[in-house]
């Protein structure tokens, strides 16, 4: 398999960034989005340090505003280039709590809905004519919240699976997959803040079946396999990568 052109949202850190360099270290060119170019300059410098100069560019755009996604679509695609994988992983619970007033009921969901769903389609709207085909792979980072909240943010990751299922199944004849990866509590990333707590992740990690937190190399192995060329006979699949924890504990 030749050298594949890899888009990664929320690249510059966390899930994002495991998943770039798991990319990276098989010889593909990733291309790294995200609103923060600090976090970008510096994952694409030890990304090109670790696996050759030009192994990684970036780009900085918040890809819920249709303007900024448009731009970094045009710097994806520069020159007529082709883009062989998508992983939409931008996104996260932006909007923890809320005041209980339905103006405040309302932000919340706005908020998350912005920052997941609007974050993946529109960037996945903007690549798909750009996609290879056949053999274009689509991942759709979605959540164990899709399956057990909390509200405003796992409903915004629901709406991801049902986008991945929809989409699925438009381009299936196409030769492209569309599947999603939903991971459980993963430890070592900025996504839960000042809440991560030792007593916070304690009470996380217990949800596991095997008594762990996840790894965001855990997450992109499982990113890296979907998008693998192995894996063509999945699509329309939401994978859960969680420890069992969606069994509930």
């Amino acid at each position: 398999m030749g050298q594949r052109k890899v888009v990664v949202s929320g690249g510059g850190t966390g899930i994002g960034r495991a998943v770039a360099e798991v990319f990276a270290a098989d010889g593909d060119h990733v291309v790294l989005i995200g609103r923060r170019e600090e976090p970008l300059e510096k994952a694409a410098g030890e990304l090109d340090a670790a696996h050759g100069a030009g192994t990684a560019s970036w780009v900085a755009a918040d890809l819920s505003d249709p303007g900024q996604a448009r731009r970094a679509v045009e710097f994806c695609t520069a020159g007529g280039a082709q883009v062989d994988v998508i992983v939409a992983n931008a996104g996260g619970n932006v909007a923890p709590a809320h005041d209980g007033t339905l103006e405040g009921v309302a932000d919340s969901f706005r908020r998350n809905f912005e920052a997941n769903v609007l974050t993946a389609v529109l960037l996945t709207e903007g690549l798909l004519p750009h996609l290879t085909r056949p053999g274009g792979r689509i991942i759709q980072m979605s959540s164990i919240a899709a399956l057990r909240g909390p509200g405003s943010y796992g409903g915004s990751k629901a709406t991801v699976n049902a986008y991945t299922v929809d989409l699925a199944q438009k381009l299936g004849p196409q030769g492209i997959t569309v599947n999603a990866v939903a991971p459980g509590f993963v430890a070592d990333t900025e996504f839960f803040g000042d809440r991560a707590t030792p007593e916070f992740v304690a009470a996380r990690t217990k949800q596991s079946l095997t008594g762990q937190a996840g790894r965001p190399s855990d997450i992109a192995a499982a990113v890296h396999y979907v998008a693998s060329p192995e894996a063509a006979y999945m699509t329309a699949q939401i994978v859960h990568v969680n420890g069992g924890a969606s069994l509930g504990r």
